[in-house]
């Protein structure tokens, strides 16, 4: 998905991508919720109070992440301080999370309303708070965005540093087992699959994990170690060790993994695991 299109609503109509703007995806998001209460009240008062009692999709996003992450040390209106905080400082941080929820409703098949990820998808959610992390963590709360690191490994089964830098647009789906390291970059548009790590190859400290470019697709199980670059559009199948950089737009496989072939220009989009 193009950056410029980060506060749009991208809905599928077979081959066809259209975009509408923010407000009508968050209407669409009311309509959904307004929906599934009326045919599950037993849910009524759960979708009242995540969507329907909110006026905007960041007030909604707020709510959301702070009745998750809370717990014995931090309740809910502490964490949506935080949060709020946050957006307050750095809306693009408000931009990146409807990116990437529009990102998992048009890569993920198994996505057929815009609540789905909102409401119950764990990558979806951890992505949104572990970016609240790195704001913390760039405004020297480190002591809280660790805090917030190892609440998201309780809650979620992924560990993503704070510093770590994901861009617009990113797609984390299923997440259990995901491992992303201190100086990770993930560019926009990136697809990345459960049980995936993106780390280090010993204890050397500085600049020392992956950059995973624009339109990447790294598949279920897939190892990426040290200072490489995944390039844009390029492809790991599943279960790979990359040890050495990947070209744009190539496809790598095995382990350690080697040069296959080319793929599609937007693996991260297309979602497809083939080595063809």
């Amino acid at each position: 998905m193009p950056a410029d299109t980060a506060n749009s609503e991208i809905i599928k109509t077979g081959a066809k991508i259209v975009v509408l703007d923010t407000q009508k995806t968050w209407s669409k998001m009311r309509s959904e919720a307004a929906n599934a209460a009326s045919q599950e009240p037993s849910l009524a008062s759960f979708l009242h109070a995540t969507i329907l009692n909110h006026e905007s999709f960041r007030r909604a996003l707020s709510y959301r992440l702070a009745q998750k992450l809370s717990d014995a040390e931090m309740n809910p209106m502490m964490w949506r301080e935080v949060i709020a905080g946050a957006y307050d400082d750095d809306p693009a941080l408000v931009d990146a999370g409807l990116a990437d929820l529009l990102a998992c409703y048009n890569r993920d098949p198994a996505t057929f309303e815009y609540v789905q990820p909102f409401l119950y998808h764990k990558g979806y959610q951890g992505l949104q708070a572990q970016r609240v992390a790195n704001w913390l963590w760039l405004n020297d709360r480190r002591s809280l965005a660790l805090y917030l690191q190892s609440r998201l490994s309780e809650l979620y089964g992924i560990d993503i540093h704070p510093n770590a830098k994901f861009g617009k647009g990113v797609f984390i789906d299923h997440a259990t087992g995901l491992v992303v390291g201190e100086t990770t970059i993930v560019e926009d548009d990136v697809s990345i699959l459960q049980s995936v790590t993106l780390g280090g190859t010993g204890k050397e400290g500085g600049d020392r994990h992956p950059k995973i470019r624009k339109g990447a697709l790294i598949s279920v199980g897939a190892k990426v170690l040290g200072n490489i670059e995944v390039g844009a559009g390029a492809k790991v199948a599943a279960g790979s060790v990359v040890l050495q950089s990947v070209p744009d737009g190539c496809t790598v496989a095995g382990v350690p993994a080697k040069m296959v072939g080319g793929c599609a220009d937007t693996p991260s989009e297309s979602m497809d695991q083939s080595l063809d």
